[in-house]
């Protein structure tokens, strides 16, 4: 599994623990910056990873700034794209068991470093149920389809 993992300067330490955590893990990861604490524009590491995600060259992605809000608006702007902006290891699990979300957003002024390793750990372990949680998917698949053919 491919891990794309981006960050602005709010969520820089956080994001660099998490690629540090991952690696060790033995996790196929690729950062995608920034790399540092000079203010950024959040949306542009959001686009990076998601047209990653997107477009299928990296399997899942974690983005991390202030809040997550940021984020998860500009991630999930792209087909195929499914962030998630969670708070806590419930919350990152049902992301996947339920939504089959394949980016995590985290809120690196808000997390704590642990909490937020163990959320991530559980993110990547859990599957998708499928079922009815797929029917709802579709439903949002075709939602996109709809829209992004009027969209100029």
């Amino acid at each position: 599994m491919k891990i794309a993992v981006g960050s602005d300067h709010a969520g820089y330490e956080l994001k660099e623990k998490i690629e540090t955590h991952l690696i060790e893990q033995g996790k196929d990861v690729e950062n995608y910056g920034t790399n540092g604490n000079d203010s950024v524009d959040y949306p542009d590491f959001a686009v990076a990873v998601a047209e990653a995600v997107s477009k299928g060259r990296m399997d899942r992605g974690i983005l991390v700034c202030g809040t997550g809000i940021g984020m998860s608006i500009a991630a999930n702007k792209f087909p195929h794209v499914r962030a998630a902006l969670c708070y806590d290891v419930f919350s990152a699990e049902m992301s996947r068991k339920h939504n089959n979300a394949n980016i995590l957003v985290l809120a690196g002024r808000v997390l704590d470093s642990e909490v937020a390793l163990k959320m991530v750990d559980a993110w990547l372990k859990t599957e998708f149920e499928g079922g009815r949680h797929k029917n709802r998917l579709d439903k949002i698949s075709e939602i996109e389809k709809k829209f992004m053919k009027g969209a100029k």
